[in-house]
């Protein structure tokens, strides 16, 4: 699964909006190549973190999944407490043991954003393609709930 598949397939679930940092846009060029995706149907971006991101590299206070490596990539979902529990084995902010967050092809804890619930795959492959689509669609349709609540938009069908 690259990341061409995965923006395809959040930008299909709806009224996600994509921000792709990029040289001279004005965001912070530690961004630039990466993925952020939001549920905005008004294609306003809403207040708070995107629902998933894609990363291409290392950030200052995130070398655990060794991004530096060629190719390699990780997506980042916010898949909430249920989804976490289901795959990590425990609550989200309990202790992990034994965890490498350079693994590929496996749905471990976010090595900063665990904590808070989210989880990421390095390079998804054969054995999480359809798992990480099944959790991208489970944070988007949380995202969609969380926009719901606050009412600040219909929902989209």
């Amino acid at each position: 699964m690259d990341i061409a598949a995965i923006t395809a397939h959040v930008e299909g679930l709806g009224g996600v909006l994509t921000l792709a940092p990029r040289e001279g846009d004005g965001t912070p060029e530690l961004a630039w190549g990466d993925l952020f995706f939001y549920y905005a149907p008004d294609g306003v971006l809403p207040p708070g973190q995107p629902f998933a991101t894609v990363v291409t590299k290392d950030y200052p206070d995130d070398t655990g999944s060794r991004l530096d490596r060629p190719g390699a990539f990780r997506v980042n979902i916010a898949a909430g407490r249920t989804a976490y529990r289901a795959h990590v084995g425990h609550d989200p902010g309990e202790e992990d043991q034994d965890v490498d967050p350079a693994a590929e092809d496996t749905v471990l804890p976010h090595p900063v954003y665990g904590p808070l619930g989210w989880l990421a795959v390095v390079n998804p492959g054969p054995a999480t393609e359809e798992t990480v689509r099944a959790l991208l669609r489970t944070a988007h349709g949380l995202a969609r709930a969380r926009r719901d609540r606050r009412g600040t938009g219909a929902s989209e069908e």
